[in-house]
């Protein structure tokens, strides 16, 4: 008789009377449990209406694009797991609404960012003209180890382009430290690199090697969902 047809039986409970078949149901259902997470982070994706944050989020954490969007009320969330640097991240990505009336909801997400995306439509002038008012925000709001990264969107639609790259690129150059880039989320262009671009400049500013009795730090663990705005620190200057 072929040994695999014997080996198959026995672990049915039904080659052999000493098998136990509870013993082997449990020992085929243990696993390794999954690694944690060395880093937690948060990031927030701003910018005004109808820029694509929520595409450009879905796209990095689900691989999918949706046409119509509803634009976002208040704010929503998702969680992408990635490794860079040898480590594992779990990122916590807030996407924020554009709307000048849930500014007092969304400045309760962006003392916990470590990452800021700030976004604007390539194709409306009005999106880039906004881009300050976005800044004092940040200046008001976020903490000022947060690195900041400017996406210009809908490169899909390069055709009605109205901000040019060079433009963007000059208000980069004034505000220290941000990074620039253009993306598609509708294409799925270079939205990937740039949301991993702006892990790795976060990794870059922290320990390689954490005690796990330091996981549980604010620094390293994902923040709660606030219900109000938190305790803020005094406005200071990225921008003119």
């Amino acid at each position: 008789m072929d040994s695999r047809y014997e080996i198959k039986r026995m672990a049915g409970g039904g080659g052999s009377a000493n098998a136990s078949p509870a013993l082997g149901a449990q020992s085929r259902r243990r696993k390794m449990p999954p690694r944690p997470a060395d880093y937690k982070l948060q990031i927030i994706i701003i910018g005004s209406r109808g820029v694509g944050k929520t595409s450009l989020m879905e796209r990095f954490t689900d691989d999918t694009f949706c046409e119509a969007c509803k634009s976002t009320v208040g704010v929503d969330f998702k969680i992408k797991t990635v490794e860079l640097r040898g480590k594992k991240i779990r990122l916590q990505i807030w996407d924020t609404a554009g709307q000048e009336r849930f500014n007092s909801i969304t400045s309760a997400y962006y003392r916990g960012a470590k990452g800021i995306v700030l976004v604007y439509d390539i194709t409306k002038q009005e999106t880039f003209d906004d881009l300050p008012k976005w800044m004092k925000m940040i200046d008001k709001y976020a903490s000022e180890e947060a690195e900041l990264l400017l996406v210009g969107n809908k490169l899909d639609c390069e055709t009605d382009r109205i901000v040019t790259k060079q433009t963007a690129e000059r208000f980069v150059a004034r505000i220290s430290g941000m990074r620039f880039c253009e993306a598609s989320a509708k294409d799925n262009f270079n939205v990937e690199e740039c949301f991993l671009k702006l892990v790795d400049d976060i990794l870059a500013k922290m320990p390689l090697e954490i005690p796990s009795r330091d996981l549980s730090n604010s620094i390293l663990s994902l923040q709660p969902e606030p219900d109000v705005p938190p305790e803020l620190n005094p406005p200071r200057m990225r921008c003119c």
